[in-house]
């Protein structure tokens, strides 16, 4: 995938961790995806998408804590 960075090792440190591509046909449509996984559980939300030179749409790359509790998680809607 042009643009995102290899999944290393280091994503994965315990369980619990996830890493989630997100293939959208627009900005919008990927960061309400986004939004829809940091209200259910602790997100490093990503502040762009990524768009690959004549492929269709936008992709973006977020990462989640399923075991950390909401109340430690910043709103990710605050860019």
């Amino acid at each position: 995938m042009l643009g995102l960075n290899p999944i290393r090792d280091a994503h994965f440190a315990e369980p619990g961790l996830v890493v989630v591509g997100v293939a959208a046909a627009d900005d919008a449509t990927a960061f309400a995806f986004q939004e829809a996984l940091a209200a259910r559980w602790a997100t490093a939300p990503a502040g762009r998408t990524i768009r690959s030179p004549g492929e269709p749409g936008v992709r973006l790359r977020c990462y989640l804590a399923l075991r950390q509790p909401l109340s430690d998680v910043v709103d990710p809607t605050a860019r």
